[in-house]
């Protein structure tokens, strides 16, 4: 019998390939994106200090969205408001293995109109 591949575990593998290569600083944090089915997660992170600068998700109370396209970009404004308020405007982007389509580029595109640039 052929099993199918782990689509997560494939997905930790890539995500572990490109944390490799990306870090984030205090002066360039990093944008770090978790999807589930249903919700969709951003932090900023300073990876030299082990801190979480600011974060959002679709649980919080301030964003909504009628699909989970426009819910994502609704996180993506949230952190790059909550970002820029802590006085951060350039961030490295960590899409989790993720491919850059659907929700995760709303909510990188949505952050970028909203002052942080990567």
């Amino acid at each position: 019998m052929i099993t199918k591949p782990d689509k997560n575990k494939m997905r930790q593998k890539r995500h572990a390939r490109v944390r490799s290569k990306i870090s984030g600083t205090a002066e360039c944090p990093r944008l770090n994106v978790f999807r589930s089915n249903k919700n969709i997660y951003a932090q900023v992170i300073d990876d030299v200090a082990g801190v979480t600068l600011a974060s959002a998700s679709t649980l919080d109370k301030e964003v909504s969205g009628e699909s989970k396209v426009d819910a994502a970009a609704a996180v993506g404004t949230l952190v790059a408001k909550r970002a820029v308020e802590k006085g951060v405007k350039e961030v490295v982007f960590d899409r989790g293995g993720y491919l850059y389509h659907g929700r995760v580029q709303a909510l990188a595109e949505a952050a970028r109109e909203n002052g942080l640039e990567f």
